[in-house]
């Protein structure tokens, strides 16, 4: 393409004048071109344009993204700019992760230190931890043991590997949820819109054995039946526990677990944007004080005296 350019436009950047003076020329010379020329450019841009669309237009045609249901927007709390998360929401969601979720899904990166100050005090978090059993060893005799969990201990798997997994459940991996906002389009959006869209199939659609209906779900089919219910666990702080209240403090608690720097980079940019609004403050002043003399300044010649 920049060869059939330049076979019409021929220009240089230095033109040489009879006199020897060397002057710029302009880098565009379509001024200089016949109408022919002008034609010409104007049907390869036209080529090149519509080449560019039409390729666009195949790209997307292949695609089935419009077969799926995005997630709508929700008005979450922390949505704002220097918005915090809930934490009380953070803790009702561990709750429903611990007595729901965690029966399938795993949180190997997370460990029970995590909660500490977050949604549980030190003491609350050794109790949580001090409830599941961690194999550890070798002991003095070279044998594996069971001991009561600590701080430092991740959340438990609930199955031993992954072919375990598939075996109890029709042969799909629960994913791990530990950064699963982050992983999924839509973040906390789509999860909830997920726990809480369990429908019916829609007329011709004939779901196979050990499949659920979920239009948030790419494909449709999803092998998690539907988990919350109302009033299926008992919070602790009292929270009505409806389907929709536990889609929504689980939602939050995996936004915090992908995420446990949110709410100190939310305060840090607080803090900066403080700190900047000083210093530029600060720098406009030194700017007009040191240029101010300069700036007003007028020089003026006087030719000298015969």
């Amino acid at each position: 393409m920049a060869g059939v350019a330049g076979k019409f436009v021929k220009s240089g950047l230095l033109r040489v004048q009879s006199n020897g003076i060397i002057q710029q020329s302009h880098l565009s010379t379509l001024r200089e071109l016949s109408a022919g020329k002008k034609a010409g450019l104007v049907v390869v841009g036209s080529l090149i344009g519509g080449a560019a669309g039409l390729a666009y237009t195949l790209d997307q045609s292949v695609k089935a993204s419009g077969l799926d249901l995005h997630a709508p927007h929700f008005p979450w709390s922390h949505n704002g700019i220097f918005s915090s998360l809930d934490h009380a929401s953070i803790r009702r969601g561990y709750e429903v992760y611990k007595q729901v979720c965690s029966a399938c899904h795993s949180m190997k990166y997370l460990a029970y230190r995590n909660l500490i100050d977050v949604s549980h005090t030190e003491d609350e978090a050794k109790e949580e931890a001090a409830a599941i059993q961690v194999t550890d060893g070798p002991n003095e005799e070279g044998l594996m043991f069971q001991r009561p969990g600590k701080l430092s201990d991740r959340f438990p798997s609930p199955y031993t590997n992954e072919e375990a997994a598939r075996n109890a459940n029709n042969g799909a991996l629960p994913p791990d949820l530990t950064y699963i906002t982050a992983a999924r389009h839509g973040g906390e959006d789509y999860l909830f819109s997920l726990l809480t869209g369990y429908t019916d199939p829609p007329g011709g659609i004939t779901l196979r054995d050990g499949l659920y209906y979920n239009p948030y779900f790419p494909g449709g089919a999803i092998g998690m039946a539907q988990a919350l219910y109302n009033e299926l666990i008992e919070y602790s702080d009292g929270t009505p526990a409806t389907a929709s209240q536990m889609a929504k403090d689980v939602a939050i608690f995996l936004k915090w677990a992908a995420e446990p720097e949110h709410d100190d980079r939310k305060k840090m940019a607080l803090k900066a944007l403080m700190l900047f609004s000083f210093l530029i403050s600060v720098a406009y002043y030194w700017k007009r004080h040191k240029w101010s003399v300069v700036k007003t300044r007028k020089i003026v010649y006087k030719p000298k005296s015969e």
